[in-house]
Formats: C-alpha cells, sequence, structure tokens
C-alpha cells in the first residue's frame, strides 16, 4: 500500500508539473502571443531566420509542441507558407532542449523566489502586472521538478519497481516507452525531466535516459497531429511532416544509439548533464541535417502532399 501511495503521489507530481509547463505557455502566449504571430509570419524569405525564431520562442516557452502547434494553425490561416512552417518547426524542435539544461543543473531550489516575484509583480498597479503570471508559472515548473524528486526517492528501495524501470535499458523498450508517455502527456519535456530527476537519483541508468529522451522526441507530435484534423490541407501536410520528421530521425539514430548514449555520457560532466547533452546533440544533428537540405526535400513533401510551390 506504502507503494501505491507513493505511486499516486509521484503521478500528482507529474501532473502538476505538467500543468504549470501549460500555464506557464499559456501565460507568455498571452503576453506576446500576437507579437510571435508576426515574427513567424516575416520568416518565410529565410529559412535559418525560420529556424531560430522557432528556436528561440520554444526555449522562451519551453514547449516545443505550443510552437509547432502555433506554426500549423498559421499554415492553415495562410500566415506563413508550408516551407516556413518546416524551419519554424525545426527550429522548435532545438529549443525544447532548454528546459532539459536547466533541469541538469539542479536549479529545481529557484522556484519558491520566482513564485514569491510572480505573485507581488501580479498584486503591484502596473501595467505590465500581466507578466507576473508567466514568472509564477516558470517558478512553479521547478517547485514541481522538486517535489516530483521527493516523491521518487523512495521507490529507490522497491525491487518491483526497479525491476521495470530498468526495463528501460534495453533500447528499444526505452525508446517505444519515452514515444508512448510522451504521447500520452503530450509534453517532451515531462518526459525529459523526468528521466534526467531519476537519472541523478541513481534511479534509472543514464543511457536508459538517453532512450527515452529519443523515444520522446517521436512522440511529442502528437498534439500538432490532432490540432490539424479540422484544419486546411496544407496545414495537415505541415503536421505530418513534423511526425515524419520526428520518426525518421529517431530511426536514423536507432542503429547507433548505444554506442552513442555511452560516448555522450562518457564525455559529459556528470550522467544528468550527460542525458540533456544527448537530448541536445540529437536534435540538433537531425534539425541541421534537415534543415541544410530544405530546398532538395521541401518540394518532394509538397509534390507528394500535392501542394503548390509557394
Amino acid at each position: 500500500m506504502k507503494t501505491f501511495h507513493v505511486i499516486t503521489a509521484a503521478f500528482a507530481a507529474i501532473i502538476l508539473f505538467l500543468y504549470g509547463l501549460q500555464g506557464f505557455s499559456r501565460e507568455l502566449q498571452t503576453v506576446g502571443g500576437e507579437k510571435l504571430k508576426v515574427w513567424l509570419g516575416k520568416v518565410t524569405a529565410n529559412r535559418w531566420v525560420g529556424f531560430l525564431i522557432g528556436a528561440l520562442a520554444s526555449a522562451v516557452i519551453q514547449s516545443s509542441t505550443a510552437v509547432i502547434s502555433l506554426a500549423v494553425s498559421l499554415v492553415d490561416t495562410t500566415v506563413i507558407s508550408f516551407r516556413s512552417s518546416l524551419a519554424v518547426m525545426l527550429g522548435a524542435k532545438l529549443g525544447t532542449t532548454s528546459t532539459a539544461w536547466l533541469v541538469s543543473f539542479r536549479l529545481m531550489s529557484i522556484g519558491p523566489f520566482f513564485i514569491v516575484l510572480g505573485a507581488i509583480i501580479s498584486v503591484l498597479p502596473w501595467k505590465n502586472k500581466i507578466f507576473g503570471k508567466a514568472v509564477f508559472y516558470f517558478g512553479f515548473v521547478f517547485v514541481t521538478l522538486s517535489l516530483i524528486s521527493d516523491v521518487l526517492e523512495p521507490l529507490r528501495n522497491n525491487p518491483t519497481f526497479m525491476r521495470y524501470l530498468l526495463m528501460a535499458g534495453t533500447p528499444w523498450i526505452g525508446v517505444l516507452a519515452g514515444l508512448v508517455f510522451t504521447a500520452v502527456v503530450q509534453s517532451s519535456t515531462v518526459t525529459t525531466g523526468l528521466g534526467i530527476l531519476l537519472v541523478q537519483q541513481e534511479v534509472l541508468p543514464p543511457e536508459a535516459a538517453v532512450f527515452l529522451v529519443i523515444g520522446a522526441n517521436a512522440g511529442t507530435t502528437s498534439t500538432a497531429l490532432v490540432a490539424s484534423l479540422g484544419m486546411n490541407h496544407t496545414a495537415r501536410a505541415a503536421a505530418v511532416t513534423n511526425t515524419l520528421f520526428n520518426l525518421v530521425g529517431t530511426l536514423l539514430f536507432y542503429p547507433f544509439i548505444v554506442p552513442y548514449a555511452r560516448f555522450v555520457i562518457h564525455i559529459a560532466a556528470d550522467p544528468g548533464q550527460g542525458v540533456a547533452l544527448a537530448h541536445l546533440t540529437f536534435n540538433l544533428v537531425i534539425t541541421l541535417l534537415y534543415l541544410s537540405t530544405l530546398n532538395w526535400w521541401a518540394p518532394l513533401i509538397q509534390k507528394w502532399f500535392r501542394l503548390s510551390p509557394a
């Protein structure tokens, strides 16, 4: 029964973490959503600018899902072209790695400070107090991360839990688990952050966490796919192409996943930072590969989906 209570508390903490991420993303979009749309609308002429804006927006909002979904919706309303949306979505993949680094540097203690600061900003009589909610949720994210860390601590001594968890050390199981869990919670940030926390507690082998992270990159596409169902053909094509980005990238890395994980963990300062480094390098290699060959394969995708070349 004690184990059941611990697991229930862990899921509750994860739900709070997800709620905090969604709240932080929502408030930042409320503050700067229109400006973000304007920025995205100006990237049609340059794929590298679109890539950088997608990366920056995802790093600030801490949600590649939100940026990708926004890009798909802007394609639906013809604010940006299909090809421009591809560059933005590639940038979003890279920008989402920022949260993993914050977790790997064990910065959870900053959470209470930002919660208090956000609350103070929210009650001050000035026109920019709307920023207070964003600051509050930023702190809330790290407080819930700390809560998850504390709740999971007793599970280190549970042999049944450890046996199931160690199954993620098998590459295909780890990748599949990361994909499915991310598709369910609709946030690769949750999967990555949780994996790093488990590594820091010496509950999960760092190589297994790398497998989870790579799987999470494929699973994070589910939200944009669902959101595109009611949109036009071009928007649906953008969402499907984003899924192909992630699936093909995972398949390209999979044959080398074990030596890759071991090498990155070996050169990192500590195992948690090794997982964050693996997350960064995986996304960096895949996005630069796609972006540098965009002019070659984008027309093929457009032809496949029967889209206009514009």
